[in-house]
């Protein structure tokens, strides 16, 4: 299926999709603990792991908001634009 864009990746679409323009430019993310290893017991890579790992790294999201839930967060931030609103 052209266009489709695949969850688990090979290692050069892994990094190229980090935009490391070599692999050992992506072995050195990797190492630093910038991006995750691939899927235990596997040679691939999932595309939501390493956008999670970018925003940590980028600091888009801290360490304890990774640790919840997409609906915890969305409580967690609307309960905070209710106090900031009373």
């Amino acid at each position: 299926m052209e266009g489709l864009l695949k969850r688990g990746m090979t290692k050069e679409e892994a990094a190229a999709y980090c935009g490391c323009q070599t692999l050992a430019a992506f072995d050195q993310w990797r190492a630093k603990g910038i991006v995750p290893d691939a899927i235990p017991g596997t040679n691939r890579w999932d595309r939501k792991a390493i956008d999670l790992a970018l925003d940590a790294a980028s600091g888009l999201v801290t360490e304890s908001e990774r640790e919840l839930s997409p609906f915890q967060r969305w409580v967690a931030e609307n309960a905070a634009t209710k106090t900031q609103a009373a």
